[in-house]
C-alpha cells in the first residue's frame, strides 16, 4: 500500500469533488461531504495545516476508496 503524502484540506476537497462527493454543508471547520450513494464523510478544513494521515485513511474508509484510487485524484 503506497503511503500518503502531506495533503492540505483543499486538495482532499477536491479530490472528493472528483469522485463525486460534494460539500452539502458544513459545521464549524468541518466540511460534511455526500455522494448519490449517501455515502459520506466530515473533512476538517484548518487553513495553513495539513491533515494528518491517519485522518486522510479516515476519510477514505468512509468513501470506501483505496488509497490508490485516491492518488489518481490529486
Amino acid at each position: 500500500m503506497p503511503d500518503i503524502p502531506a495533503l492540505r484540506d483543499d486538495q482532499v476537497v477536491r479530490a472528493l469533488e472528483k469522485a463525486g462527493f460534494k460539500v452539502v454543508r458544513t459545521r464549524g471547520s468541518h466540511h460534511i461531504m455526500r455522494n448519490s450513494e449517501r455515502r459520506g464523510t466530515t473533512v476538517p478544513v484548518h487553513p495553513g495545516r495539513d491533515i494528518k494521515k491517519a485522518t486522510v485513511r479516515g476519510i477514505l474508509r468512509d468513501v470506501g476508496m483505496t488509497v490508490e484510487e485516491f492518488l489518481t485524484l490529486l
